[in-house]
């Protein structure tokens, strides 16, 4: 008994230490790193932000496709991968909007897009206790995609304009598809959940 106590306290800190984990964990520090860069003066602090915001959104397809091409899939994958994708959405999000570079009516669609994080957490969490799984759609991740490609404009920002006019704005309307992206997958997600919500009550 001891002997299989100690197998699987091996095996855990194995998978720790996967590759994968390992680029979830690198996620996770990018978080405070994109928020500091974008405070640095000039142009830099925003190229150096985004620089680290595109390396931490790399990580976050190669953590799950080495994962499942490795087979090192783990409890503690799963739960972190989420956490460290909705961290870095809402830091930026947040670090944006206090930068007034998403602002005015813009506000509603960062605000949509943090809700829907949120939300869905919630009924994954839920279902997860019920023993039942909530897939993410293909829509769902080109809703991931649209949102990625909007954040990373809006953090270059003006730093951009020498060599692109209408960074700004392209990021803007991007903010605002992966908003209407958002809304129709978060519904998609709870009509699909409902059934198991009312089955609670």
């Amino acid at each position: 008994m001891v002997e299989h106590s100690d197998d699987a306290a091996r095996s855990a800190r194995v998978s720790a230490l996967s590759l994968p984990n390992i680029l979830t964990y690198a996620r996770i520090v990018a978080v405070p790193a994109v928020v500091a860069s974008f405070y640095l003066p000039g142009d830099a602090g925003r190229i150096t932000a985004l620089i680290i915001f595109i390396a931490a959104a790399i990580t976050d397809f190669f953590d799950g496709y080495l994962a499942r091409a490795w087979q090192q899939q783990s409890a503690l994958g799963r739960m972190l991968d989420p956490i460290a994708d909705k961290l870095l959405v809402a830091a930026a999000i947040l670090v944006l909007v206090a930068d007034n570079s998403i602002g005015g009516w813009s506000l509603w669609a960062g605000l949509i897009i943090l809700s829907r994080e949120i939300l869905v957490s919630g009924l994954r969490e839920f279902l997860a206790e019920v023993r039942v799984s909530l897939p993410v759609s293909r829509l769902a991740k080109w809703k991931t995609t649209v949102q990625m490609v909007a954040i990373g404009f809006l953090l270059l920002g003006p730093a951009g304009e020498p060599v692109f006019a209408y960074t700004v704005e392209v990021g803007l309307t991007l903010l605002w598809f992966a908003a209407i992206l958002t809304l129709y997958t978060g519904y998609d997600y709870f009509r699909a959940g409902f059934k198991h919500l009312l089955g609670d009550s």
